[in-house]
Formats: C-alpha cells, sequence, structure tokens
C-alpha cells in the first residue's frame, strides 16, 4: 500500500506535491493546512486523513487534533506535533507521524517508524520543500522523503 503524506501547506498546495501524491491509496496530512479547498483537492486523489495544526484557525472545528488508522496490519497515529501531550503513541503504534517542524525526517525509535514528511507550502528559512511516500508491505512499513523543488 502506498500512503502520500504532507504536512504545513500554510494554504499552498504545490503541482508538484499532487505529482508526488498521485497513485497514493491513502493521503496523511499531519496539519498546518491553512486552506479548506487543500483537502478537497486530496481527497480527489485518495481517501484523506488530515489532523489540525498549532495555525489551522477556522480548519481547527473540522479537523481531529490526532488519528489513528491501519494500513493493513500496521497502526498509524498522526498528529501535527506542536502539542506536547499528544506526541507519546498510542500502545501498538507502527508508525507515528507528525508535522510542525518542517523538518524531513524519517527514523525508526524503539521499533517504531518516526516520520515528518517536511513542509509542502511555502518555503521557510533553508529547510526543502518535502513530502514523503509511506509504503506498507505486509507487516512492514517504510518512507521515503521525495523533495518537490531543487
Amino acid at each position: 500500500m502506498r500512503i502520500g503524506v504532507l504536512s504545513d501547506t500554510h494554504g499552498l498546495l504545490r503541482p508538484e506535491a499532487m505529482d508526488a501524491l498521485r497513485g497514493s491509496e491513502q493521503i496523511v496530512h499531519a496539519g498546518d493546512v491553512g486552506d479548506a479547498k487543500i483537502l478537497d483537492v486530496l481527497r480527489a486523489i485518495a481517501p484523506l486523513t488530515a489532523v489540525r495544526g498549532n495555525v489551522d484557525g477556522d480548519l481547527a472545528s473540522l479537523l481531529p487534533k490526532t488519528a489513528m488508522l491501519r494500513a493493513g496490519d500496521i497502526a498509524i497515529y498522526v498528529h501535527h506535533g506542536n502539542d506536547r501531550r499528544n506526541m507519546e503513541p498510542p500502545p501498538g503504534t507502527d508508525v507515528v507521524i507528525s508535522g510542525h517542524t518542517h523538518e524531513p525526517r524519517v527514523e525508526e525509535v524503539d521499533g517504531v517508524l518516526h516520520l515528518n514528511p517536511g513542509s509542502a507550502g511555502p518555503r521557510r528559512f533553508h529547510l526543502p520543500v518535502t513530502v514523503a511516500i509511506l509504503t506498507v508491505d505486509g507487516g512492514r512499513a517504510s518512507a521515503r522523503i521525495v523533495p518537490l523543488l531543487s
């Protein structure tokens, strides 16, 4: 299963991000969406799970703080990353997806895959503009960061 993962669009959904997400069977947005229209566009590509970020304002009432989803045998916990109360994944979690820092990261900690897709929206500081692809194959999950701009 191919899951497209993005975060921190801040109202900007780049064509390069949409191209990278095409072919996904599921999409996860880890917060700071910035514009409800982005959710509609993503839903047109694949089923969408999205959580709210710290700057989602009017969208905050439409999006949960956290989400739990399954991809085959894999349990995926999603949060934005700005609220320390949401940092600990529930027991049995295999993958944790977060955003907020704008820094792309794929790291395994104590047998749990931690994925931050980076920021797919406006470039911030010196950080790259990226999304991620999470691949679930049987009982294994792996992820890769996809740069959008050179």
